[in-house]
């Protein structure tokens, strides 16, 4: 460059200076403005946040928006944008630009620059996190949960290491329009019905849109009812469909699968994994647990578990975790596995912190906050399995509604979605008369028969009641099920427009 630029922060003292290399910056920003194509060539995702002097924050982010919009940018094509730039003058005015590209050295190593820039701009960043936690671990006039403050820094950290937390505080609305065009986008390519990650069943997919990143979903029922088995299901359809895009050869921001992080609390990861097997292999889950099963049967579930062994389904059975904890392992999957949905079995097995667990509507309220937080941090769609109150039982309509969520309003005010799994062929089974025989009276022979032509209606099939949607309508989407393999499906259209008349 022709002349060192001196640059300091007033509120920095020289001997302990922030990471930063003004040169650098100036000197990549010149090598753009020689050669816009720069810009497009760079490995590290380059923001204007990520500069250290204000200036060039804004002279970078100028020429971002002007490569946008197809212009050649140049020190003239800038210029009118910075002659009122009071920081600038103090440089110089607008010859400062042409100054940037009066020896053109940043085009001898371009990328270099920038990932400097970008190191620096994680440096600072790292500083700062710093910063906050010594101030807040010596901080004792409040009330002290070390717990908390780890899991915040943790937060902080992971942030820092994914680049996010630089210029986090609030997006321009271009930003945000952008991402919901690449939202559009994705929906358009499959073929108009999935804008989140796919659930492997069309009806529902049509109905919800797919899974949407930062969406906390709850899916409730009664026991017995489906919600281990069809959030297995779903979680393996969308790794599954993530598996075969990559094969496939397609990018994966233009995949609607995803890598699944799933916490079972319930079960363990061997239970599950046998579950998921029994479901490809089409073989009862309770068969294989008891060994009844043929050598052609045991063919087929080594043929199921090869073939699902690349599956980017991750299964983490710890018990008794603390939504602190799950926050930080999901925080962990992410980094190492870029997992784009969290399926957590379920939020009444979670634990809150010591303070809240003295009230248990209170730590409710405090585990739905956290998954929603969870959703929005790591920007993945989370499902949360949910028990129902026992008042369901007590009514003749077995069907759910909001107002049997456990425990906890804050449950549905948190979420954005709501579903309910209902099977009619569970209590339907439950009542059913007793066979009748040669000496049985004409109204035992009726009640049997309208009981098997209602039996015939509702057998392997399962409703999926959507009561709370942030992003649409409410209503019912119908599933097929096959309880022996626990493993859920597309209702056949006459089928579903029968059930749906019912």
């Amino acid at each position: 460059m022709a002349e060192p630029i001196p640059f300091a922060r007033p509120d920095e003292p020289a001997a302990r200076a922030l990471p930063s290399n003004v040169e650098a910056e100036a000197a990549f920003l010149g090598a753009a403005l020689i050669d816009n194509r720069v810009i497009e060539e760079l490995v590290s995702p380059l923001h204007p946040d990520h500069f250290f002097e204000p200036v060039h924050a804004r002279i970078f982010e100028r020429i971002l928006q002007l490569i946008d919009r197809k212009a050649v940018v140049t020190p003239v094509t800038l210029r009118p944008y910075f002659e009122a730039d009071e920081a600038l003058k103090e440089l110089g005015g607008v010859g400062y630009l042409a100054r940037l590209t009066a020896d053109g050295q940043g085009l001898l190593a371009p990328r270099e620059l920038a990932q400097q820039i970008y190191d620096l701009a994680l440096l600072r960043e790292l500083v700062s996190v710093g910063r906050n936690l010594v101030n807040s671990a010596l901080d004792t006039s409040e009330s002290v949960e070390p717990m908390e403050q780890i899991a915040g820094a943790e937060a902080a950290l992971y942030k820092v290491a994914e680049g996010a937390s630089v210029g986090s505080e609030a997006q321009s609305f271009r930003t945000s329009s952008l991402a919901a065009i690449q939202q559009i986008e994705r929906a358009l390519n499959s073929g108009g019905h999935i804008s989140g990650r796919t659930t492997g069943l069309d009806d529902l997919n049509a109905k919800v849109g797919g899974l949407h990143d930062s969406d906390l979903i709850i899916l409730a029922g009664r026991p017995a009812m489906g919600k281990t088995s069809l959030a297995t299901n779903i979680a393996f359809n969308c790794a599954d469909r993530y598996l075969r895009d990559m094969k496939d050869g397609i990018a994966p921001e233009k995949s609607v699968g995803a890598p699944v992080a799933f916490f079972s609390l319930e079960m363990s990861a061997d239970q599950l994994a046998t579950r998921i097997l029994a479901e490809q292999a089409e073989i009862s889950s309770e068969r294989l647990r008891m060994g009844k099963i043929s050598h052609e049967d045991f063919q087929r579930i080594s043929f199921a578990s090869q073939r699902l062994a690349e599956l980017p389904l991750y299964i983490d059975d710890t018990p008794a975790l603390s939504i602190a904890a799950l926050r930080t392992r999901a925080r962990r999957l992410k980094r190492r596995h870029d997992i784009g949905l969290v399926v957590v079995d379920y939020l009444q097995l979670l634990q809150g912190t010591g303070r809240a667990s003295d009230n248990r509507v209170n730590e409710i309220s405090e585990i739905s906050r956290g998954l929603k937080t969870l959703a929005k941090e790591l920007s993945v769609p989370v499902i949360a399995l949910s028990q129902l109150s026992r008042a369901v039982e007590s009514r003749e309509d077995k069907r759910p509604q909001l107002s049997d969520l456990r425990e906890s309003g804050s449950i549905e005010q948190d979420a954005d979605m709501v579903w309910f799994i209902f099977r009619e062929e569970y209590y339907h089974d439950a009542a059913k008369p007793d066979v009748p025989s040669e000496t049985s009276n004409g109204d035992a022979i009726a009640k049997y028969d309208k009981w098997m032509e209602r039996h015939l209606e509702v057998v392997n099939k399962a409703t999926v009641i959507i009561s709370k949607q942030r992003h649409g309508s409410t209503g019912n989407v119908y599933l097929h099920f096959q309880s022996e393999f626990t493993k859920f499906g597309n209702l056949a259209r006459e089928q579903y427009r029968q059930y749906d008349e019912d």
